[in-house]
């Protein structure tokens, strides 16, 4: 159970990523640059395949222009 609990919220934050990331007109590589990150784990949190560490989390949110808490009730995460 914890395991579907785990990749649900994985496939839900990825999918709210992605979808941000769409609204702002950034590729992954933009968004990628903006947070930091590597491009390929991006790439891997919008396919749900990451769990992502909270300090990722905060950063990707950032650049995605938003703060963590107002990310997870707009899209929804977490309900």
């Amino acid at each position: 159970m914890a395991k579907t609990k785990q990749s649900d919220i994985c496939r839900d934050f990825g999918q709210a990523v992605r979808k941000r990331r769409m609204e702002l007109g950034l590729s992954q590589e933009q968004l990628a640059a903006k947070a930091k990150l590597n491009r390929t784990y991006i790439g891997d949190i919008e396919r749900g395949m990451r769990n992502v560490a909270l300090r990722n989390v905060e950063r990707i949110v950032r650049a995605l222009e938003l703060n963590v808490n107002s990310f997870f009730i707009h899209y929804g995460i977490g309900e």
